[in-house]
């Protein structure tokens, strides 16, 4: 219907680019843009700065020194970045005076910023001279993300034109609200990746196209979208958030943050699902105990004092032995009654009102290395477990069991579906008395000739999930995938599956044999 340009407001807004990377917004953008892992990220960046091979140029270090928490830069440096972009880009992108970045409070500023050490070699050329190299293709993606965010940093600002626009529709007052940019800048080079969903909606907002109207205009809606926006509960932490929560905590160093990640995934306190961290209950159950006997001392504030004293050590403003002192005396005491008093959780039993179906003895719930489980309370005896899950109102419940078509090769009794350590396999049903166990099939046979096992779902000591062939310890087969087989063949060469990889893009499907492939991975989402 009919309505009026009631207001229209115009505001021009700068964005300034953002400082060479140091340590920490090295691993966030990696994960973001790249989707490496901070420990992924650290190795290739110490490949990059050790030294490749570039053909005639020998081993040469490509980047400065990729532990640090300091953005400043030489002034060799920043001649030869200025020198770059005015070649490359034009005088109207450099700015008249060196970009400069101020250091947080407790930067150690031993190293400069992270960046490339020699602007002859750009991303292009390094990617030619490291194509035979077998982690190539990574390498020059980092690098490039370096290069290109160190170039981005001396360049000047962008420029957008803000707009908003007022309209009134008799007894409705709406409003619309957009953005055009004027002037690209740094952001022709490099644009920081948002991966909060409502950052991205906010910028995806912001940055739509208005046309040109002014006060008194006459328009006709052909449409009205409402928009209500809720508080919404904080996401749970990617690679990239929790390296920035670590940072603005305080806690840990450039050098710590890709440890901390792994330790915490290695341990099985957390795990990861789709880019996410997931606490375990293993994770909850040990944090609960620490937390209980020592309040004080897994406390984040804790941590971050303690860094802060270790840093005055290191500066000679505090003594060592004093320090250590002033810990250890209460920590010992500390320790000594957590040894009297803390649960001992795996000689706890929980007793619960299920009987035994073999033995009819009470069934308790116990604590084992994959978590809590239902056990008989005559064991040995008698070993029938069960798996049982917590619910929100603390009382516990039983996980069906699973049952199967399979049939055990050893005794011919069924099959049923338990989980493991490294995952859900099938076992028989006759355990004890039969131990026989089988991975689970994905209805894949395996491609190696003369192999006749099937393809199933594994997990690796780390609990990161791959597929490998059922005969790999019969016939020692080598096939593994770290993408789902799915038991579609190639429309191309008739191969009798594909792969299936699913992240925030959709789903990708390719072939192993021939180069056939249908949807967004992630290297076509990072060039983007």
């Amino acid at each position: 219907g009919p309505a009026v340009v009631t207001g229209v407001e115009r505001k021009e807004r700068k964005r300034k680019p953002q400082a060479p990377f140091i340590t920490s917004r090295l691993q966030q953008d990696a994960a973001r843009k790249l989707r490496y892992s901070a420990k992924r990220t650290m190795a290739l960046a110490q490949r990059l700065y050790e030294g490749v091979e570039l053909g005639d140029e020998g081993p040469t270090g490509l980047i400065t020194y990729m532990r640090t928490d300091s953005t400043r830069v030489s002034d060799d440096a920043l001649a030869a970045v200025r020198q770059h972009i005015l070649d490359a880009y034009g005088n109207d992108y450099l700015p008249e005076a060196p970009n400069t970045y101020a250091n947080k409070g407790r930067t150690q500023d031993a190293h400069e910023a992270i960046r490339p050490t020699l602007m002859e070699w750009p991303p292009d050329r390094v990617a030619v001279a490291l194509a035979e190299h077998p982690e190539g293709t990574e390498l020059v993606k980092l690098y490039t993300l370096i290069w290109q965010r160190f170039v981005a940093s001396q360049m000047v600002q962008a420029v957008y034109d803000a707009t908003t626009v007022d309209i009134d529709r008799g007894a409705a007052q709406l409003r619309a609200t957009g953005q055009i940019m004027k002037f690209a800048g740094y952001t022709k080079v490099y644009e920081v990746a948002e991966t909060d969903d409502a950052k991205a909606e906010a910028a995806e907002s912001a940055d739509r196209l208005l046309p040109v109207l002014e006060v008194g205009d006459a328009i006709t809606l052909e449409s009205v979208r409402p928009e209500q926006h809720f508080t919404q509960p904080p996401p749970r932490f990617s690679e990239a958030s929790l390296v920035k929560e670590l940072e603005e905590r305080g806690i840990g160093r450039p050098s710590t943050y890709a440890s901390i990640m792994s330790t915490i995934v290695d341990r099985g306190y957390v795990e990861k699902k789709e880019g996410r961290f997931w606490p375990t209950e293993l994770g909850v159950l040990v944090n609960g105990l620490l937390v209980e006997s020592f309040p004080e001392i897994v406390s984040s504030a804790f941590t971050a004092e303690m860094e802060s004293k270790l840093d005055k050590v290191e500066e000679g403003t505090v003594e060592w032995r004093k320090l250590l002192g002033e810990f250890y005396g209460p920590f010992s005491d500390e320790l000594e009654k957590a040894r009297a008093e803390m649960r001992n959780v795996k000689r706890e039993e929980i007793p619960t009102e299920w009987v035994c179906e073999k033995c009819g003895k009470p069934m308790v719930i116990k604590w084992g290395r994959n978590g809590s489980f239902l056990a008989c309370q005559g064991y040995p005896e008698c070993r029938t477990t069960q798996e049982v899950v917590k619910n929100l109102d603390g009382t516990w419940e039983k996980v069906p069991v699973q049952t199967t078509d399979e049939i055990c090769e050893t005794c011919g009794a069924p099959m049923t579906i338990k989980r493991g350590r490294f995952g859900s396999f099938l076992a028989c049903t006759k355990y004890p008395e039969c131990k026989t166990t089988k991975a689970i099939s994905l209805g894949v046979k395996c491609p190696r000739p003369g192999c006749g096992g099937y393809i199933a779902e594994k997990r690796s000591r780390r609990g990161k999930p791959f597929y490998g062939c059922s005969n790999w310890a019969k016939k020692q087969c080598d096939f593994v995938a770290w993408d789902k087989p799915v038991p579609t063949p190639c429309p191309i060469c008739a191969a009798k599956f594909v792969v299936k990889k699913e992240n925030k893009s959709g789903t990708t499907l390719r072939c192993l044999e021939c180069d056939w492939k249908q949807g967004v991975d992630d290297s076509e989402e990072s060039a983007a």
